[in-house]
Protein backbone atom coordinates (compact mmCIF):
# COMPACT_ATOMS: atom_id res chain seq x y z
CA UNK A 1 0.00 0.00 0.00
CA UNK A 2 1.94 3.12 -1.23
CA UNK A 3 -0.94 5.70 -1.12
CA UNK A 4 -4.66 6.09 0.23
CA UNK A 5 -7.46 8.54 0.07
CA UNK A 6 -9.49 10.09 3.55
CA UNK A 7 -11.69 11.95 2.07
CA UNK A 8 -15.21 10.58 2.40
CA UNK A 9 -17.48 9.53 -0.87
CA UNK A 10 -18.53 11.75 -3.54
CA UNK A 11 -16.00 13.96 -3.64
CA UNK A 12 -14.43 12.22 -6.88
CA UNK A 13 -13.15 9.38 -4.74
CA UNK A 14 -14.27 7.42 -8.40
CA UNK A 15 -12.19 9.59 -10.44
CA UNK A 16 -9.40 9.80 -8.58
CA UNK A 17 -9.53 5.61 -8.64
CA UNK A 18 -9.16 6.00 -12.20
CA UNK A 19 -6.02 8.71 -12.07
CA UNK A 20 -4.33 7.11 -9.56
CA UNK A 21 -4.64 3.81 -12.12
CA UNK A 22 -3.29 5.39 -14.48
CA UNK A 23 -0.32 6.85 -12.89
CA UNK A 24 0.96 3.21 -12.36
CA UNK A 25 -0.82 3.53 -8.41
CA UNK A 26 -3.09 0.37 -9.44
CA UNK A 27 -5.05 -1.87 -8.50
CA UNK A 28 -6.50 0.74 -6.33
CA UNK A 29 -9.17 -0.29 -4.27
CA UNK A 30 -12.54 1.55 -3.62
CA UNK A 31 -15.62 0.11 -1.65
CA UNK A 32 -17.43 -0.77 -5.72
CA UNK A 33 -14.42 -3.88 -4.98
CA UNK A 34 -16.55 -4.84 -1.53
CA UNK A 35 -20.24 -4.26 -2.49
CA UNK A 36 -19.43 -6.39 -5.58
CA UNK A 37 -17.13 -9.04 -4.41
CA UNK A 38 -18.66 -11.66 -1.80
CA UNK A 39 -15.75 -12.75 -0.05
CA UNK A 40 -14.28 -9.33 0.03
CA UNK A 41 -17.62 -8.28 1.82
CA UNK A 42 -17.31 -11.03 4.10
CA UNK A 43 -13.80 -9.76 5.20
CA UNK A 44 -15.39 -6.38 6.17
CA UNK A 45 -18.48 -7.44 7.80
CA UNK A 46 -15.86 -9.04 10.69
CA UNK A 47 -14.02 -5.90 10.59
CA UNK A 48 -17.06 -3.58 10.91
CA UNK A 49 -19.88 -5.61 11.98
CA UNK A 50 -18.23 -8.23 14.29
CA UNK A 51 -15.32 -5.85 15.47
CA UNK A 52 -12.49 -8.20 14.38
CA UNK A 53 -9.26 -7.00 14.94
CA UNK A 54 -8.28 -6.26 11.17
CA UNK A 55 -5.07 -7.48 9.23
CA UNK A 56 -4.75 -4.99 7.16
CA UNK A 57 -1.85 -6.29 4.83
CA UNK A 58 -5.08 -8.98 4.11
CA UNK A 59 -7.59 -6.72 3.55
CA UNK A 60 -5.65 -4.88 1.18
CA UNK A 61 -3.87 -7.72 -0.50
CA UNK A 62 -2.80 -7.48 -4.35
CA UNK A 63 -3.66 -3.53 -4.02
CA UNK A 64 -1.17 -0.59 -4.62
CA UNK A 65 -3.72 2.30 -3.65
CA UNK A 66 -7.03 2.77 -2.11
CA UNK A 67 -9.80 5.48 -2.19
CA UNK A 68 -13.71 5.54 -0.91
CA UNK A 69 -14.68 3.72 2.56
CA UNK A 70 -13.85 1.96 4.61
CA UNK A 71 -10.42 4.30 3.87
CA UNK A 72 -11.73 7.31 4.74
CA UNK A 73 -13.15 6.00 8.18
CA UNK A 74 -10.11 3.93 9.25
CA UNK A 75 -7.39 6.18 7.52
CA UNK A 76 -5.86 6.33 11.33
CA UNK A 77 -5.60 2.84 11.74
CA UNK A 78 -4.47 2.57 7.65
CA UNK A 79 -1.82 5.78 8.30
CA UNK A 80 -0.42 3.49 11.35
CA UNK A 81 -0.43 0.04 9.38
CA UNK A 82 1.12 1.59 6.62
CA UNK A 83 3.60 4.37 7.94
CA UNK A 84 5.34 5.03 4.41
CA UNK A 85 2.06 5.03 2.72
CA UNK A 86 1.12 9.01 1.44
CA UNK A 87 -2.48 10.51 2.27
CA UNK A 88 -4.73 12.64 0.09
CA UNK A 89 -7.85 14.28 1.40
CA UNK A 90 -10.54 14.41 -1.73
CA UNK A 91 -12.49 17.63 -0.51
CA UNK A 92 -15.76 19.55 -2.23
CA UNK A 93 -18.32 22.20 -1.60
CA UNK A 94 -19.94 21.10 1.57
CA UNK A 95 -23.18 21.80 -0.05
CA UNK A 96 -22.54 20.24 -3.31
CA UNK A 97 -20.94 17.06 -1.54
CA UNK A 98 -24.42 16.69 0.69
CA UNK A 99 -26.91 17.19 -1.96
CA UNK A 100 -25.11 14.48 -4.69
CA UNK A 101 -24.71 12.08 -1.33
CA UNK A 102 -28.33 12.31 -0.59
CA UNK A 103 -29.21 11.64 -3.74
CA UNK A 104 -26.54 8.81 -4.42
CA UNK A 105 -25.41 6.35 -1.69
CA UNK A 106 -28.36 7.82 0.69
CA UNK A 107 -30.86 6.44 -1.19
CA UNK A 108 -29.52 2.76 -1.02
CA UNK A 109 -30.10 3.61 2.81
CA UNK A 110 -33.88 5.11 2.01
CA UNK A 111 -34.57 2.08 -0.28
CA UNK A 112 -33.40 -0.64 2.46
CA UNK A 113 -35.29 0.95 5.09
CA UNK A 114 -38.75 0.94 3.30
CA UNK A 115 -38.22 -2.15 1.85
CA UNK A 116 -35.83 -4.56 3.63
CA UNK A 117 -34.35 -7.43 2.09
CA UNK A 118 -33.24 -11.09 2.78
CA UNK A 119 -31.05 -10.44 5.93
CA UNK A 120 -28.71 -12.74 3.76
CA UNK A 121 -28.69 -11.12 1.20
CA UNK A 122 -25.96 -8.92 -0.36
CA UNK A 123 -27.83 -5.90 -0.30
CA UNK A 124 -28.84 -6.56 3.09
CA UNK A 125 -25.06 -7.32 4.32
CA UNK A 126 -24.08 -4.13 2.12
CA UNK A 127 -26.41 -1.92 4.15
CA UNK A 128 -25.43 -3.66 7.34
CA UNK A 129 -21.77 -2.71 6.67
CA UNK A 130 -22.32 0.25 5.26
CA UNK A 131 -25.04 1.61 8.23
CA UNK A 132 -22.41 0.90 10.84
CA UNK A 133 -19.40 2.01 9.58
CA UNK A 134 -21.16 5.26 8.00
CA UNK A 135 -24.59 6.05 8.55
CA UNK A 136 -24.94 5.16 11.74
CA UNK A 137 -21.26 5.39 13.17
CA UNK A 138 -19.71 8.71 11.41
CA UNK A 139 -23.12 10.80 11.01
CA UNK A 140 -24.27 9.18 13.75
CA UNK A 141 -27.91 7.94 11.99
CA UNK A 142 -28.38 11.75 11.57
CA UNK A 143 -27.25 12.34 7.61
CA UNK A 144 -30.77 13.25 6.84
CA UNK A 145 -29.98 16.46 9.54
CA UNK A 146 -28.16 18.70 6.76
CA UNK A 147 -27.14 20.64 9.37
CA UNK A 148 -25.23 17.80 11.25
CA UNK A 149 -23.97 16.09 8.00
CA UNK A 150 -21.98 19.12 6.53
CA UNK A 151 -21.13 19.69 9.96
CA UNK A 152 -19.96 16.26 10.43
CA UNK A 153 -17.99 16.59 6.83
CA UNK A 154 -16.20 19.66 8.06
CA UNK A 155 -15.17 18.23 11.05
CA UNK A 156 -13.65 15.06 9.63
CA UNK A 157 -11.56 16.85 7.26
CA UNK A 158 -10.42 19.04 9.55
CA UNK A 159 -8.93 16.09 11.88
CA UNK A 160 -7.29 14.80 8.64
CA UNK A 161 -5.38 17.80 7.95
CA UNK A 162 -4.82 18.42 11.55
CA UNK A 163 -3.52 14.77 12.32
CA UNK A 164 -0.98 14.24 9.63
CA UNK A 165 2.11 16.78 8.32
CA UNK A 166 1.63 18.35 4.46
CA UNK A 167 4.72 16.23 3.34
CA UNK A 168 2.58 13.04 3.31
CA UNK A 169 -1.05 14.64 3.10
CA UNK A 170 -2.13 16.32 -0.14
CA UNK A 171 -5.34 18.08 0.06
CA UNK A 172 -7.14 18.11 -2.97
CA UNK A 173 -10.24 19.16 -5.12
CA UNK A 174 -10.67 16.44 -8.71
CA UNK A 175 -11.26 19.54 -9.97
CA UNK A 176 -7.46 20.42 -9.72
CA UNK A 177 -6.65 18.36 -12.36
CA UNK A 178 -3.42 16.59 -12.89
CA UNK A 179 -0.86 19.07 -11.79
CA UNK A 180 -0.91 18.80 -7.61
CA UNK A 181 -1.44 15.33 -7.93
CA UNK A 182 1.46 14.66 -9.83
CA UNK A 183 3.80 16.88 -8.25
CA UNK A 184 2.62 15.03 -4.69
CA UNK A 185 3.45 11.94 -6.43
CA UNK A 186 6.50 12.69 -7.99
CA UNK A 187 5.28 11.71 -11.70
CA UNK A 188 4.89 13.30 -15.11
CA UNK A 189 1.76 14.47 -16.07
CA UNK A 190 -0.76 12.67 -18.78
CA UNK A 191 -1.17 14.30 -21.46
CA UNK A 192 -4.82 12.71 -21.50
CA UNK A 193 -7.64 14.89 -19.52
CA UNK A 194 -7.78 13.80 -15.80
CA UNK A 195 -11.02 10.93 -15.55
CA UNK A 196 -14.54 12.32 -14.72
CA UNK A 197 -16.16 8.87 -13.27
CA UNK A 198 -19.46 7.86 -11.34
CA UNK A 199 -21.50 10.90 -12.14
CA UNK A 200 -24.76 11.31 -10.56
CA UNK A 201 -26.53 9.78 -12.87
CA UNK A 202 -23.91 6.62 -13.09
CA UNK A 203 -24.12 6.11 -9.56
CA UNK A 204 -27.90 6.00 -9.15
CA UNK A 205 -27.35 3.18 -11.68
CA UNK A 206 -24.94 1.19 -9.78
CA UNK A 207 -27.16 1.70 -6.36
CA UNK A 208 -30.00 0.65 -8.10
CA UNK A 209 -28.40 -2.68 -9.51
CA UNK A 210 -26.96 -3.38 -5.42
CA UNK A 211 -30.04 -3.00 -3.98
CA UNK A 212 -31.92 -5.54 -6.95
CA UNK A 213 -29.34 -7.66 -6.20
CA UNK A 214 -30.78 -10.06 -3.64
CA UNK A 215 -30.95 -13.73 -4.15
Amino acid sequence: MKLFNAGLGRTGTTSLKVALERLGYGPCFHMFDVTGDEARLAQWEKVVCEGQRPDWNALFDGYTSAVDGPPAVYYREMAEAFPEAKMILTVRDAERWYQSTYDTLYQFVLMNESKRPDPRSMPARIYRVTSTMVWDGLFGGRFSDKDHAIEVFHRHNQDVVEGFDTGRLLVYDVKQGWEPLCEFLGTDVPETPFPHANDTAAMRERLAQAAGGAR
